[in-house]
């Protein structure tokens, strides 16, 4: 039995990729980015989209001139941010308060200092002078008609230090007319059981209370859940966790947590059911990898390896997975290994669309899968070696091509500019050629062969591209002696497979991945023929 927080009447969703987490180290927005991004978090239906600081950030200020025509947001709130005013200003004539103003939004996102020291140090003004700088920005904002709320930054460091003070900010800050003030974790040194007393004696001054966690304990998502629980209304986070140091809480996993454990409608089902695509989408925009074990939305999310796992998962697929991946649009993956039982490979056949419900079939092909990966063969990653195996191990291979032969040839020259050149010699459409192929190495050069030789039969393969190229040495204690596995990504723009081969050395196993890789394309009839 489980109990389930009652959901506060109004809760906020409040997404700062654009700003926060583009800080991450190597990741950059252009413009374009961040108004795609923006779409991506529309469609998922998070309730505020921090764009950026205008007037601090010629990028940011751009953006939200480009966000007035280009940005037509149907679920979310478009939010800037930026700072109190300056030190003995006035919040009406501070330029960067006016950009505030300027930018178009309705909402604006305000960062104050809530930690004594990080008055007297960072800004070198007195504590009364901070407050009435949160005072004066505030209710000067509001009184042009914005909504305001405040990021008290360092606040938990702050009130370890002196709580008095920086409860007085957030008093302060909710007289001016703040609609929430957001706790913030700047530090991300926090851990879950330090939450609740801190954010209680907050929620205790009769303000809404937000929550904004960095990942420096690896404990974020943790400390927003521990902070919602002891009264907190509004989650600040970023999509995939993205943020400098460590990152941001992870709002796909706050997202998901919130939906479906505590049971809070927090984005339409649909939008929920899109959440893996809008994720992988804004890490390719931000071109970033996306995690494989990321909670909900990562590739390896609900992949299940071990036999014991997939004999249970037969029965009911819900006995090793905490949800259905299909609510997140997330889906189970069988892995097949070593480790694999004869369910691992009944699933995955299914799958694939393979019928292998005959006990003693399913057996035969599991033994042949243990021995070739004792050889040194993994199909975890490589699900196209794995359907040929299964097509040829059932008598369903029809190859449209065989290799008589192979050979690459490379050379130095005296300019130490190195030149490969490969022969195939194979057999399509019953007749054989030998082909010639150059390249920038010896892979290039045997794929430009192998891709000449089928082209004449089989034109579709000259759209087939190799995108990505691995290589292990199994072990490396026998020297050059090893045992050699390679994974080769191939794609055609519709599809994208994988194959592996082993070898004694690297060409062997290259040649076999290779040549797996432009069969298995031929067999599920990838490609187009150009017109």
């Amino acid at each position: 039995m489980t109990i389930q927080p009652v959901r506060p009447e109004r809760f906020h969703v409040y997404d700062t990729t654009l700003r926060d987490g583009a800080q991450q180290e190597g990741l950059r927005l252009t413009v374009g980015d961040k108004l795609h991004i923006a779409g991506l978090l529309d469609d998922l239906g998070v309730t505020f989209i921090e764009g950026g600081w205008p007037g601090a950030n010629p990028n940011d200020t751009a953006f939200f001139q480009a966000a007035r025509s280009e940005l037509s947001l149907k679920n979310s709130q478009l939010v800037a941010f930026g700072a109190t005013r300056k030190v003995g200003g006035r919040a009406a004539d501070d330029p960067l308060v006016a950009a505030l103003r300027d930018a178009g939004t309705d909402y604006i996102c305000l960062v104050a200092k809530s930690h004594d020291k990080h008055v007297t140090h960072a800004l070198r003004t007195t504590l009364d002078e901070n407050l009435e700088m949160v005072r004066d920005t505030v209710s000067h904002l509001v009184s042009e008609g914005k909504h305001v709320f405040v990021d008290a930054e360092h606040f938990f460091n702050g009130y370890l230090d002196n709580p008095a003070y920086s409860l007085e900010v957030v008093r302060v800050a909710a007289e001016a007319g703040a609609e929430v003030i957001v706790l913030c974790d700047t530090n991300g040194g926090m851990l879950p059981s330090w939450m609740g007393d801190i954010v209680s004696a907050a929620a205790q001054i009769g303000a809404d209370i937000g929550i904004h966690c960095h990942n420096d304990t690896g404990c974020a998502v943790a400390n927003t859940l521990a902070a919602v629980d002891a009264g907190a209304m509004h989650v600040q986070g970023t999509i995939n966790g993205y943020g400098e140091r460590t990152g941001n809480a992870d709002l796909t996993t706050v997202i998901g947590n919130l939906q479906l454990k505590y049971g809070w409608p927090l984005v339409p089902e649909h939008s929920l059911a899109d959440m893996t695509r809008i994720a992988h989408s804004i890490a390719e925009i931000a071109n970033q990898a996306p995690a494989a074990r990321q909670p909900y939305v990562g590739h390896s999310t609900f992949a299940h390896k071990a036999g014991l796992h997939a004999s249970a998962i037969r029965v009911d697929s819900n006995l090793y997975q905490h949800i259905d991946p299909l609510l997140v649009g997330n889906d189970m993956r069988m892995l097949i290994s070593d480790m694999s039982g004869r369910a691992n490979v009944q699933i995955k056949g299914e799958q694939l669309g393979f019928d292998l419900s005959e006990r003693e079939l399913a057996a035969r092909i599991t033994n042949v899968i243990k021995d070739r990966e004792a050889g040194g063969y993994s199909y975890e990653a490589a699900d196209a070696s794995f359907e040929l195996l299964l097509r040829d191990e059932l008598g369903q291979l029809d190859k449209p091509f065989q290799v008589d032969s192979w050979r690459v040839h490379t050379e130095l020259s005296g300019d130490n500019e190195t030149d490969s050149e490969a022969t195939v010699k194979l057999t399509t459409g019953g007749q054989t050629h030998r082909y010639l192929g150059e390249g920038n190495g010896p892979v290039d050069a045997l794929n430009s062969a192998l891709s000449a030789a089928l082209a004449p039969t089989h034109p579709q393969v000259s759209g087939y591209e190799l995108t990505d190229y691995r290589v292990r040495i199994l072990d490396s204690s026998l020297g050059t002696d090893a045992i050699v596995r390679v994974l080769i990504d191939m794609t055609d723009d519709s599809h994208t497979w994988t194959t592996v081969g082993v070898g004694t050395n690297v060409i062997e196993a290259s040649w076999e991945a290779l040549a797996d890789g432009y069969l298995f394309g031929l067999v599920k009839g990838y490609g187009r023929v150009a017109a």
